[in-house]
C-alpha cells in the first residue's frame, strides 16, 4: 500500500513539473507518467493477489485444524 502511495506521488510530481515545461516534451512525459501509474497498478494488484492466497491458505489450514480436532 505504502508503494502505491509513493508511486502515485512521484506521478503526481512528474505531472506537476511536466505542466511547468515546454508542451513539445509533454506527450513524452504523459506517456512516462502513464507507465509508471500502470506499474503501480501491477504492483498494487500482484500484493493483492498475494494477499488473497495467503488468506485462502490460511483459510484452509484453519478448516484442516478443525476437521482434525472433531475426531
Amino acid at each position: 500500500m505504502k508503494q502505491l502511495v509513493y508511486v502515485t506521488f512521484i506521478a503526481a510530481l512528474i505531472a506537476g513539473f511536466s505542466a511547468c515545461g515546454d508542451k513539445k516534451d509533454s506527450a513524452a512525459r504523459d506517456e512516462e507518467v502513464k507507465k509508471v501509474m500502470q506499474e503501480g497498478m501491477q504492483k498494487e494488484k500482484s500484493m493483492m493477489e498475494g494477499m488473497q492466497k495467503g488468506v485462502e491458505g490460511i483459510e484452509k489450514k484453519m478448516t484442516e485444524q478443525k476437521e482434525e480436532t472433531k475426531k
